[in-house]
């Protein structure tokens, strides 16, 4: 539940329109931003390619006794006195879908964060496929895009995001086929169990998944005292507290648990996780996942990466 007040709530009859009109609005400058951030990581970017049968060239290296003399590269060998051979790159392009959350629940942004974790969440995934589309891979959104390989996949995904349609939990993902990456980005507020029930046949089908976990400050540290309300964003349901503080530690101690029990059950699986907190630099959980994405341990960052 959130603190009354920190999301506006349409009225039922307008609700479905007031809320697309308002993700509408917030897309075009989440992909500016988007841009700018994958600018600051791109020079670290590699992509997937590697030594094999393609058009492009990708390195020299000195000729092997045994080899095809037609693999030597005649005109770099004249430079010194070694023999070496052209090898040209796998071009393989790999399906990579990207999802976004986008429950009433994201809407959530405290006075501690600069923005509201659906910002933060669109953002991200933006300056992902930014990155990617540079890289060639073809990037897709179960249920808004089909897979492309463009160099403005971003801005086509953007697009489709803003005509979408709006659903709540985790995607459809019949259409994915396996030995693809799913990358999901939400709050991921259910019970661990719940949502690993609906994740673990992914992991079954063969999907590389990684988990994006993107939390306000004060979902994390409950910094409210005396009487407050709390209202759920996704039923509309409220609860009063005489005296919040007195639930701190509790409500703490179980936040903690969850992301836990999450965290633990996705690596079980052999998937990511990343927990991101919306007052904490983008760009922290956009290198995250490029170094997962790139086969490689991400780091951790003080209080934003897990």
């Amino acid at each position: 539940m959130a603190p009354i007040g920190q999301i506006v709530r349409p009225t039922p009859g307008s609700e479905a329109l007031a809320r697309a009109r308002q993700r509408a609005a917030l897309i075009p400058d989440c992909l500016v931003e988007a841009k700018r951030i994958a600018n600051t990581v791109i020079a670290g970017w590699h992509g997937r390619r590697k030594r094999g049968i393609g058009e492009n060239f990708w390195q020299f290296r000195p000729y092997a006794d045994g080899e095809s003399l037609s693999r030597i590269d005649w005109r770099r060998s004249a430079r010194d006195d070694h023999t070496y051979v052209r090898e040209r790159e796998w071009e393989a392009a790999h399906t990579i879908w990207l999802w976004p959350d986008m429950s009433p629940s994201m809407m959530f942004k405290s006075n501690y964060a600069p923005v509201s974790k659906e910002s933060r969440a669109l953002v991200l995934m933006l300056a992902l496929a930014e990155i990617l589309a540079r890289s060639g891979e073809r990037i897709g959104c179960p249920g808004v895009m089909d897979p492309v390989t463009a160099r403005n996949a971003a801005e086509r995904l953007a697009a489709a995001l803003m005509h979408a349609p709006l659903t709540g939990g985790l995607p459809e993902t019949g259409m994915i086929r396996g030995f693809s990456d799913v990358v999901l980005i939400g709050d991921f507020l259910d019970p661990a169990d719940e949502v690993m029930a609906q994740l673990a046949p992914l992991a079954r089908r063969g999907l590389r998944g990684h988990v994006v976990e993107i939390f306000d400050p004060a979902e994390e540290t409950f910094p409210y005292a005396g009487r407050t309300e709390f209202a759920d964003p996704e039923t509309g349901d409220k609860l009063v507290s005489g005296r919040a503080e007195s639930i701190q530690e509790a409500y703490r101690i179980a936040y903690k648990a969850r992301r836990d029990n999450l965290g633990q059950a996705l690596r079980h699986l052999g998937w990511t996780f990343t927990s991101h907190r919306t007052d904490h630099l983008a760009s922290e959980a956009l290198v995250a996942m490029h170094m997962y994405l790139s086969g490689m341990p991400a780091r951790s960052a003080p209080g934003g990466l897990r």
